[in-house]
């Protein structure tokens, strides 16, 4: 297989989810989904309501935040510690990193084998994005998750 073609043997650039007809058929095929960098409540960031507005519409939320080392729950879940420990996998890694930290977690999201990684309104990384669509994962970037949500009735 020549590098620049997925496990399934198509081009990784259709990997890369930007409409909304692509957008919604990820959303209706995701049930469960990891936070990468998930706040806690305290904080009122985007990091903490947004996958709280998720699990509202019915996702299960399984957060990994990257602070917090004393916390063992958030939103009522357990935390881990990586995306590759969690089990069973997870449909969706949502993530809110800085561009810059992104590259330290991709071997971590590729080893989990989800089948999306969203990266939150102002995150993009074309690099790591092009990493995991070639992993045969599909990428969403610089788009919010809730707005998304929302925009699909959930």
């Amino acid at each position: 297989m020549i590098e620049s073609d997925t496990a399934a043997g198509g081009s990784w650039q259709a990997h890369l989810i930007d409409d909304d007809a692509g957008i919604g058929r990820l959303l209706d095929a995701t049930r469960r989904i990891a936070v990468l960098g998930i706040k806690t409540a305290e904080t009122g960031q985007p990091a903490y309501y947004v996958p709280q507005y998720a699990q509202r519409a019915g996702y299960e939320v399984v957060p990994v935040p990257v602070y917090y080392p004393e916390v063992r729950e958030i939103l009522g879940q357990p935390v881990y510690r990586t995306v590759a420990a969690i089990s069973p996998r997870v449909d969706m890694v949502n993530v809110f990193r800085r561009p810059k930290d992104i590259p330290a977690h991709v071997d971590d999201i590729i080893a989990a084998k989800p089948a999306s990684v969203w990266f939150q309104l102002g995150i993009r990384n074309d690099a790591a994005a092009e990493r995991l669509a070639r992993a045969g994962i599909d990428v969403v970037q610089d788009r919010c998750l809730l707005v998304e949500l929302q925009a699909v009735g959930k």
